[in-house]
C-alpha cells in the first residue's frame, strides 16, 4: 500500500498557479501546440497538425481502473464491474502525484462538459504533457480563463504519464492506474499517456451524475436535420462500428460524434471535438473527417509517419489498430454550433458483425431496442486484439460496459422511459460482414451503409415491406432504393446456406446466453 499523505489537501494542486508545479494555466490552444513541438513531445505534419506518440499504451487500460470505496460503499455502484480502490490509497497515489509535479512544469486548463448549460460540468485538468493538454482541450469545451479557485461543481483530473503507480499501490501491481474517487470529485491517471483515458474519465463521471437526475448518458453520435434541431438521430456503437463515419454526413449537422446527454428538453453533447479512429482513414470514404488531419493543431496520436519527411500513412497500423485524431468539433464544416438538438427521431445501433449474419438494416420495436441497447453486440476478429484468435462475439452493455459506474439496468430504465416518452424509430445496422463471416465473406462497403442509413432517416422505408428475421425476431425491408435486393437478405449472400442457418442460431444463442449473464449481474 502506498503511503497516506493526509497533509496533502482536495485543494494543493488548485492552489499552486505560480509555483514550478503548474507553471502554465489556461494557455492557448497555440500556446500548447507550441510547447508541445518545442518540448520534443511532438513532430508537425503537413498542414499544421501534430504528430503525437503516447507510448506503450496505446489504448485504453480497462482493468487498471478503480473506484474509491468508502468506509460504507456505495450499493449504486456496478461493483463486480468495478475493482475498488480505498480512501488510504487514494490518498496516498495523490501524495505521489503531487511530489511528482512539483518538478515539472505542468499545465492547468479550465475546461467544461456539456453543451447545455443546466448540466454543465467544470473540470479542472493538469497535465504533464502539452500535447495532451491540447488534446483534452480539443475534446472538452475552454472554460473561464480568470477563474482562479475552483467552485463546488469542479472535477479535478491529474494526469501524469511519466509517474509509474508504486507496486502495492494497486492489487495487480500495475504501473498504470486510473483512478476515480466520487466522494472528491478527483480522477488520477499515471502510468500510460493515452490521451483516451482523460477524455473517458470525463464520461465516467457523467455517467454517474447524470442518472441520478432523470438524464440518460449515452455512448452514441448524433446529428439533425439541417434547419431542423427536433429531426435528431443518435448513433450507438462501440469503437470500430462506424458512429463517428456515419454521423459525419455533410447532408446534416453533427452535434456530436462520442457521448451524449438526453434530458426532458432534448439531447446535447458532452464534448467540444471528436476523437476520431485513423486506420485506414481516406479522403473518398470520410472526406471531412480526413481533412482535419491536415488542420493546425488536430492531435495525430499512435498514427504512423514516415520519419523523413512526416508524411502520414493511415494504413499502417503495426504501431497499434487505434491510432486516433484529436480535433475540435469546428474543424467539421457542417458542425452544430449548439451542441444541441431536440428529442431523436430516430435512433441507429450500429454492429460490426464478423460472423456475416445478421442484415445491413433492421427495424426494431421498443422491447428489441431495449435488449440491444443491453447487450451492446459487435464481434472482434483474431489480429486486431491480442488474445482474440478466430471471430468473437462482443457484448458491451449499454455500448459503454467500461465507463459504466452504476449498473446497466440504470441506464436501460432511463432508455425505455425515453422510448415510451418520445416514440423514436428504432434501427440495427450491421456494418460488418456479407456473403460470410471474416475471411470468408466481404465487408459491407461505406456507401452502401450510408444510403441505407439515408433512406431510414429520410423515411424511405415507411412504404416498403418487411419481412420478420426467424432467428432475431426484428423486421427487415425487402427493398431498398438503389441497392441490390440480396443485400439486405443476408442468407442469400452465402454460397453454403446450411453454413448460414449454423452460424445464425449460434450468434442468437449467444444473444439469449448474454441477456441470462447480465440478468445475473
Amino acid at each position: 500500500m502506498a503511503a497516506v499523505c493526509p497533509e496533502i489537501s482536495k485543494e494543493t494542486v488548485h492552489s499552486r498557479r505560480s509555483s514550478d508545479c503548474e507553471a502554465f494555466f489556461n494557455p492557448s490552444a497555440e500556446f500548447l501546440a507550441d510547447q508541445a513541438v518545442g518540448r520534443g513531445e511532438c513532430k508537425t505534419a503537413p498542414g499544421g497538425a501534430l504528430l503525437a506518440y503516447s507510448g506503450k499504451k496505446t489504448g485504453r487500460s480497462p482493468k487498471d481502473k478503480y473506484v474509491v470505496a468508502g468506509p460504507e460503499p456505495d450499493e449504486s455502484i456496478w461493483w463486480k464491474h468495478q475493482k475498488p480502490m480505498t480512501a488510504d490509497e487514494f490518498s496516498g497515489l495523490r501524495c505521489d502525484l503531487d511530489r511528482y509535479l512539483s518538478g515539472k512544469k505542468a499545465i492547468t486548463q479550465d475546461l467544461t462538459a456539456c453543451a447545455d448549460p443546466a448540466y454543465r460540468l467544470n473540470v479542472r485538468v493538469v497535465c504533464e504533457l502539452a500535447w495532451q493538454a491540447l488534446a483534452i482541450r480539443h475534446l472538452l469545451r475552454a472554460g473561464a480563463e480568470d477563474r482562479q479557485t475552483p467552485s463546488e461543481s469542479d472535477w479535478t483530473i491529474i494526469c501524469c504519464p511519466g509517474f509509474s503507480a508504486v507496486p502495492g499501490t494497486t492489487s495487480d501491481n500495475s504501473e498504470t492506474v486510473i483512478a476515480l474517487n466520487f466522494a472528491e470529485k478527483t480522477v488520477l491517471i499515471c502510468g500510460t499517456g493515452y490521451a483516451g483515458e482523460i477524455k473517458k474519465s470525463v464520461f465516467t463521471v457523467l455517467n454517474y451524475i447524470l442518472p441520478r437526475n432523470g438524464i440518460l448518458s449515452m455512448h452514441c453520435a448524433a446529428n439533425h436535420a439541417p434547419g431542423n434541431p427536433d429531426d435528431a438521430a443518435l448513433f450507438f456503437g462501440l469503437s470500430g462500428t462506424g458512429k463517428t463515419t456515419l454521423s459525419a454526413d455533410p447532408q446534416r449537422i453533427l452535434v456530436g460524434d462520442d457521448e451524449h446527454g438526453w434530458s426532458d428538453g432534448g439531447i446535447f453533447n458532452f464534448e467540444g471535438g471528436c476523437y476520431a479512429k485513423t486506420l485506414n482513414l481516406n479522403g473518398r470514404d470520410e472526406p471531412e473527417i480526413f481533412a482535419t488531419t491536415s488542420m493546425f493543431g488536430t492531435i495525430l496520436e499512435n498514427v504512423a509517419f514516415d520519419k523523413g519527411s512526416n508524411t502520414i500513412d493511415f494504413t499502417d497500423g503495426t504501431l497499434t489498430e487505434n491510432g486516433r485524431c484529436a480535433y475540435p468539433l469546428e474543424h467539421i464544416p457542417f458542425a452544430s454550433s449548439t451542441g444541441r438538438a431536440g428529442h431523436p427521431k430516430h435512433i441507429v445501433m450500429l454492429t460490426c458483425d464478423s460472423f456475416g449474419v445478421l442484415p445491413p438494416i433492421a427495424r426494431l420495436d421498443s422491447d428489441q431496442a431495449v435488449a440491444h441497447f443491453l447487450s451492446g453486440f459487435t464481434s472482434k476478429v483474431g489480429g486486431t486484439e491480442r488474445s482474440v484468435s478466430g471471430v468473437q462475439p462482443v457484448f458491451s452493455p449499454c455500448f459503454g460496459h467500461p465507463f459504466l459506474p452504476l449498473k446497466p439496468e440504470v441506464y436501460g430504465r432511463l432508455f425505455r422511459e425515453k422510448l415510451q416518452s418520445h416514440g423514436p424509430v428504432c434501427w440495427l445496422v450491421n456494418t460488418g460482414w456479407t456473403g460470410g463471416p471474416y475471411g470468408i465473406g466481404r465487408r459491407i462497403e461505406v456507401g452502401a451503409t450510408r444510403a441505407l442509413v439515408k433512406a431510414a432517416l429520410d423515411g424511405a422505408f415507411s412504404e416498403v415491406e418487411f419481412r420478420r428475421d426467424p432467428n432475431f425476431g426484428f423486421q427487415v425491408p425487402v427493398d431498398a432504393p438503389g441497392l441490390p435486393s440480396d443485400l439486405l437478405n443476408p442468407k442469400a449472400t452465402w454460397d453454403d446456406l446450411e453454413a448460414y442457418d449454423i452460424a445464425a442460431e449460434r450468434l442468437a444463442a449467444s444473444f439469449e446466453e448474454n441477456a441470462e449473464k447480465l440478468g445475473q449481474d
